[in-house]
């Protein structure tokens, strides 16, 4: 009997141990039922920028950023990452080399970084800093943040190309690293030159596969499989090597097998100048794409079918005055596996692209892209706008200028309006942060000239904070910066910042420890 009680009573110190907390009781000796779970701020993330540009006329400013709200000390800086360069008769990083300096056994060697001086180091909450690079051979970035600046940390890589292929304002929020990304909407025609950036932040091998997929499935070609980036290190893999079937209206799947990578893709067409493809909104039903710029030429739909079933699709344009449905496009039938491109008119005024199920029923999983072109002729600019998440808490955009930013607020449901406060920081050379709040009808897209801080000097940042009860809001933030008669500019979408987690909080129970 005095074995059993010392067994339950060492088993219940070592539970209270495990769980972090101190003996709870009720009177009478009852166990107390462990409070509900409690939303607090992230203490650590990572971000990863790929590198900028090869071009010897691209510049490229990294505007850093963490909003104020979390409490402590913090660090958020960028470090540079190694590159692999292919031997001569290589395959292009296939293989599972060791990723260590020298020849890998795959036919890529590892270069380390020129430089391992910090990035964009903050040094406070709600002020951005500023880094620039006029380098062709200006590597990728990874890097960490913690403490105070580790919820909301964001980095937004923008390259200025003068001249060349890919020329035009090339813009990208640093993406965390992850095991899967989707991107509809890239290229392997003769037009594009699409490379996806392949950045490990971690100390061990990435190993990834590839996976493109067109208007009649899978692509030809297993190129693809089994690519290895090494420790901090990134690897640039250019599409069109990947299938013997060109085509313009393309997905691609990247899928991490081992350890976990950033990816992002850098398009570059011909006649439309270049820009990065960021990833798209994980598959689900439906999607929302915002962001359209009230003076669009060319729209461009690209839609994918990701799981064992067809996806039948209502399309609607969130316009300034309601939701229209495009003319010859009430619903969009998009086969298992495979894309479907379609054009949009241009309407001459802001928007954002709704889809949703045709049938209440239908539960087929999709990602989609927008490319969108400004301008006419050999003056055409391109950028993409992937789906994207919804923003809960908070979304931000680190790098605006005193002119050329558009704010995008689409409010996807009917009846249900969105009430958002967009908060403009102090600027990287100094000003007085600005906030103003808008109110956007359900089923329409408000597109605005966002606050600016008082008395800016350098560059600044926008979030956006939806209010409590608030019904669903999506952002995108347009940067234009007219280069000549080339109306240069990028879209970069906000999502969620995913700045803050559900922590459950864990309590004794005794009862776990009876017959």
């Amino acid at each position: 009997m005095k074995r059993t009680m010392m067994t339950l009573t060492a088993a219940a110190v070592a539970l209270a141990a495990a769980t972090g907390v101190a003996a709870v009781a009720a009177p009478g000796g009852a166990p107390q039922a462990a409070p509900g779970a409690a939303r607090k701020p992230v203490e650590r993330s990572a971000l990863l920028c790929p590198t900028p540009t090869s071009s010897e006329v691209g510049e490229t400013t990294y505007t850093a950023f963490a909003p104020k709200g979390a409490t402590g000390k913090g660090t958020a800086a960028l470090q540079a990452a190694g590159t692999v360069q292919q031997d001569t008769g290589g395959k292009g990083g296939k293989g599972k080399g060791k990723g260590d300096k020298g020849d890998d056994g795959g036919g890529q060697q590892t270069v380390p970084p020129h430089d391992t001086k910090p990035v964009a180091p903050l040094t406070s909450a709600g002020t951005p800093v500023t880094a620039t690079t006029n380098r062709s051979d200006a590597p990728a970035l990874t890097g960490e943040a913690d403490g105070a600046f580790a919820p909301g940390w964001t980095v937004q890589q923008t390259t200025t190309v003068a001249a060349g292929a890919g020329r035009g304002l090339l813009g990208l929020s640093c993406v965390a690293p992850d095991t899967t990304f989707w991107f509809p909407g890239v290229g392997t025609g003769k037009d594009r030159q699409d490379y996806v950036h392949l950045t490990n932040p971690d100390a061990t091998q990435a190993v990834v596969d590839l996976e493109l997929r067109g208007k009649d499935g899978a692509l030809s070609g297993d190129a693809g499989e089994n690519i290895a980036v090494p420790p901090h290190t990134t690897v640039p893999v250019l599409l069109s090597t990947l299938t013997t079937s060109p085509q313009p209206d393309a997905a691609l799947h990247v899928t991490a097998r081992e350890g976990r990578v950033g990816a992002s893709v850098q398009a570059t067409d011909t006649h439309k100048g270049g820009d990065w493809l960021p990833a798209a909104a994980d598959p689900a039903p439906g999607a929302v794409l915002p962001g359209i710029p009230a003076d669009a030429t060319a729209v461009r739909l690209v839609v994918l079918a990701t799981g064992d079933t067809d996806a039948d699709l209502k399309v609607q344009l969130a316009t300034p005055t309601g939701s229209i449905t495009p003319a010859g496009l009430e619903t969009l039938h998009v086969k298992s596996g495979m894309t479907t491109a379609v054009d949009l008119k241009p309407q001459g005024e802001a928007g954002s692209l709704v889809l949703s199920p045709a049938d209440s029923g239908s539960r087929a999983p999709i990602v989609a892209a927008l490319q969108v072109v400004r301008g006419k002729g050999a003056d055409q600019e391109m950028a993409f706008i992937p789906a994207t998440r919804p923003v809960e808490q908070r979304a931000t955009a680190a790098d605006n200028r005193a002119k050329g930013a558009t704010l995008s607020l689409v409010a996807p449901e009917k009846g249900k309006d969105a009430k958002v406060t967009v908060t403009a920081s102090a600027g990287s050379g100094g000003g007085s942060p600005v906030s103003k709040t808008y109110t956007v009808k359900g089923g329409t897209t408000l597109a605005v000239d966002p606050p600016r801080p008082q008395g800016l000097k350098g560059n600044y940042a926008l979030t956006v904070e939806p209010a409590p009860g608030s019904g669903p809001v999506h952002a995108a933030r347009m940067l234009a910066q007219p280069q000549g008669g080339v109306p240069a500019f990028t879209v970069q979408t906000l999502p969620d910042d995913r700045g803050t987690v559900v922590v459950p909080t864990a309590g004794q129970d005794l009862s776990l420890l009876t017959d």
